[in-house]
Formats: structure tokens, C-alpha cells, sequence
């Protein structure tokens, strides 16, 4: 017999909906469309591009960057910020990032990275996307301006989005719908651990069954593709349809790969059917570098703050890879590895970078990898990721080196030219439990 909900049952359940919903919303205000022209006088560009310059202007007009140079002079009507001795930068892009579609990993009503089924090209995470999350404010504070926003689950997980963090909608912060197929290689390793109620032949069996799969799947698209040119009016598929630019390579393939033999994997499986790859993760790219190169496979590398993969590997080989690919001359950028929580930890983006100067790798190089470089692999160079005249004024001014914790601090953020609050939650609360010890030390109480 069904069970009858009563009506104030159902109405305390919309109410702790309404209330879940209040409580993961930000309340800052997007940016305005810029209205007059911005000058930002006497800083340190970071060109990325164009290498240092210093004491020197940079213009903005109607979101977009109009001139670089010294004492350059104010159209009529703008405004002119003194930013002597201040570093200015391209805005930091996050690749392989879940902000904006999971709040609180253990509230599912939050949580909107997997989709039901293991097959799901025709997801689009832009549909998820919430410009309201409360993880935004703390991720812009480090000056991270864009993310791209990749789907979870299943082997073929769906289309990624890359998304400016600031926009009254999803349809106000898209920098490029649809970034990239993402998929996810099945594992060519056993697992030995306590946890794994599967014998070694059993998950043999399933990595090959999962890869299998994939390319079952791939022929139907292959074969739907070829249909489609056949007869225009073929009755739609969307799963298939959402696949037709992987095989013209308008859209890049995105496999999520970490040990060599899975990278070996994917690279047959990219050249066999034509179409265009990147690598997502790849903690042993290194092993692989010359046939990234030679096949021009780049590599969204996982973050460099963590553990090596293997107990017998160099203690700093995560840290060092990023100098290894370079000196290999691999094409890569610097991210995460998805997941719940690559949302908060996109925070940390150019921190990665950083650790990666300290183990090598030039600076220069290292933040081209979370701006230029990450542009450039993801189809967006010629909008973002560096200074140069023509592109958009997405930028950002720190008072120190933005690569270093120490003293990395966010003073002005644009996108677009729009100019961002970089308030946060985290600032709040400091700002108001600092209150409370200013306010006891004057009463002569205990501040502990």
C-alpha cells in the first residue's frame, strides 16, 4: 500500500529545500558591465606572452584590453588606478574542477558532478552549474577567474564547460560550452587492498569489459555520425549527436588516465579512431613523455602537492613532473583530478605552480601553466590566459608574487572588464571573530 505524505509533511520538506538552497547561496554581487575605460598605472605586468614589464599601464575598454605601454594617456571619461609596485597577471584557469556543481559532498541535494548510468555523453555540466555557490567567493580570493567544470562517473562522463567565476547565470559566466568528451579509462593495474572483494582475474576481466565498452560505444557514435551525413533527417539520437565534433575534432577528447600503460592505452585507442586527445591527470606522464610528444597530446596534470604514486618512487617525483614533461617538451597545464573535492581545492591552483618552481621548473614556465598554457589546450587562447592587446580584460592585481602563499594576496579582480567582489565567507568570519578579541583585549579580558 502506498504511503500518503501529509500536507505538512510535504511542506516541511520544501521548506528545509528552500533552506538548504538559502544556506549554499553567496550574496555578492556580480560585477557590472564595464561602462568606462580602466587604466591601471605603474604596475608589474605579467604578460606571460611578452615576458615582465615593468612601472608600466595597461587600458581596458568595454571588457576588452586597448593598449599596453608607459604613460599611457586616459581617454576622456576613465579612470585611473595607481597600482605602483603591485603585480598584475592574465586571471588563473582551473582545469578539471567540480566548483559550482557540489557544495557539501555529503548533502546529495548539493551534489550534482555524476549522472546515473556509464555511458552519458550527452551531459553538459554548464547545466548544473550554480553561480550562486558559496565555494566561488574562496576560490576567486587566490585569483582564479575561470574554471573548467568536468563531469564525474561512468566511463563516458559527458561534456565540460569552461565558466568565469562571476555571472548572474550560468549563460553570464560561460567563456566556451562544451570544452571537451571526458572519459574515463579503466584501470590496467590490480588492486591488492583489504577493501577489494575482486581476485585479480575477476577485475582483469572487468578493465577489459570497460574498455571494451568504450569502444562499442564509439562505433555507435562512429556509425551515427556517419548516418547522420547520410540522411539529415535520421531521427535523433543524443547521446550520438552530442559525439559528432569528436570525430570532425572540433572536440577534444578528455580521458582521465594516470599510470603509463592506461596513457599507452588511450593514445591506441585516440589514433584508431581519429580523433584529437588530451590527458587528464597523468601522474605518470613522465614515463610517457616522448610519445605524448610525438603523438602532440597534452596533459592536464594533477596537482603536484601530493604523494608519489608508487612506494618505490622518488620522494618529490609529483613535485618535479611538471619540470620533467617541460624538459620533454610536452605540452601541459597544472589542475586537479576532479572530484568532490577539486571544488575547494581549485583554490590552491597557483600554489601547484609554485611548488613546481621550487622543484625546478622555470617560473616563467610555471605560470604559463596555470593561465597561457591551460588556454591554449583548451581552445580559448586567443580570449584569455595572458596581457596582449585585443584580448579580454581578465586579469588580476596582487600585491605580491601571486605563485607564492606567503605573499600571494588578490587586491583587484576583472572579467571581462567587469571588476569582482573578493569578499568571501572565510573573510567574514575573520573579520568578525577579529572583532571579538579587539573588543575583549579593550575590556582587559582574556582574549584565549
Amino acid at each position: 500500500m502506498r504511503k500518503i505524505i501529509s500536507q505538512h509533511t510535504f511542506l516541511c520538506i520544501c521548506f528545509s529545500i528552500v533552506l538548504v538552497g538559502q544556506s549554499i547561496a553567496h550574496d555578492y554581487i556580480p560585477g557590472e558591465v564595464q561602462e568606462q575605460p580602466i587604466l591601471l598605472a605603474r604596475g608589474d605586468l605579467h604578460t606571460v606572452s611578452n615576458g615582465v614589464m615593468l612601472n608600466t599601464d595597461i587600458l581596458f575598454e568595454n571588457g576588452r584590453i586597448t593598449a599596453i605601454g608607459k604613460d599611457l594617456p586616459l581617454p576622456t571619461g576613465g579612470k585611473v588606478i595607481d597600482i605602483t609596485d603591485y603585480q598584475v597577471y592574465p586571471g588563473l584557469i582551473a582545469p578539471n574542477s567540480t566548483v559550482g556543481i557540489i557544495e557539501i559532498g555529503q548533502v546529495r541535494a548539493t551534489n550534482d558532478i555524476s549522472e546515473r548510468g556509464r555511458n552519458n555523453p550527452d551531459v553538459q555540466t554548464h547545466i548544473a552549474y550554480n553561480p550562486d555557490s558559496e565555494i566561488i567567493p574562496t576560490v576567486r580570493s587566490n585569483g582564479i577567474t575561470t574554471a573548467l567544470i568536468v563531469p564525474g562517473g561512468g566511463l563516458i562522463r559527458g561534456r565540460s564547460s569552461l565558466i568565469n567565476l562571476d555571472g548572474w547565470t550560468k549563460e553570464d559566466a560561460m567563456e566556451k560550452e562544451n570544452t571537451g568528451l571526458h572519459i574515463s579509462w579503466p584501470r590496467s593495474s590490480i588492486i591488492t587492498a583489504w577493501w577489494m572483494d575482486k581476485t585479480a582475474d575477476e577485475q582483469k576481466k572487468e578493465n577489459e569489459k570497460n574498455r571494451r565498452k568504450i569502444e562499442e560505444h564509439f562505433n555507435n557514435a562512429k556509425s551515427y555520425s556517419i548516418a547522420r551525413k547520410a540522411d539529415p533527417n535520421l531521427k535523433i539520437d543524443s547521446r550520438w549527436e552530442a559525439m559528432l565534433p569528436v570525430f570532425d575534432k572540433t572536440l577534444p577528447v578528455i580521458v582521465h588516465a594516470n599510470d603509463l600503460r592506461q596513457i599507452e592505452q588511450a593514445i591506441d585507442f585516440a589514433n584508431k579512431y581519429d580523433v584529437r586527445l588530451i590527458i587528464a591527470e597523468g601522474r605518470e606522464a613522465w614515463k610517457a613523455a616522448d610519445l605524448l610528444k610525438d603523438n602532440d597530446v597534452a596533459v592536464i596534470l594533477d596537482r603536484t602537492q601530493r604523494m608519489p604514486l608508487r612506494s618505490d618512487d622518488e620522494y618529490d617525483l609529483t613535485y618535479s613532473q611538471p619540470k620533467l614533461l617541460a624538459d620533454a617538451g610536452v605540452k601541459f597545464c597544472l589542475g586537479f583530478s576532479g572530484g568532490d573535492w577539486s571544488a575547494w581545492r581549485c583554490r590552491n591552483l597557483p600554489f601547484l605552480a609554485g611548488q613546481a618552481v621550487a622543484f625546478g621548473l622555470d617560473y616563467e614556465e610555471a605560470l604559463r601553466s596555470v593561465t597561457l598554457s591551460t588556454a591554449e589546450i583548451l581552445g580559448v587562447e586567443k580570449e584569455i590566459g595572458s596581457l596582449e592587446i585585443g584580448k579580454k580584460a581578465t586579469l588580476v592585481v596582487s600585491k605580491g608574487d601571486i605563485l607564492d602563499q606567503l605573499t600571494n594576496h588578490v587586491t583587484l579582480m576583472y572579467i571581462e572588464g567587469r571588476e569582482v567582489n573578493l569578499d568571501s565567507k572565510q573573510k567574514e568570519l575573520y573579520r568578525k571573530y577579529d572583532k571579538k578579541i579587539e573588543r575583549r583585549a579593550k575590556s582587559g579580558l582574556n582574549t584565549n
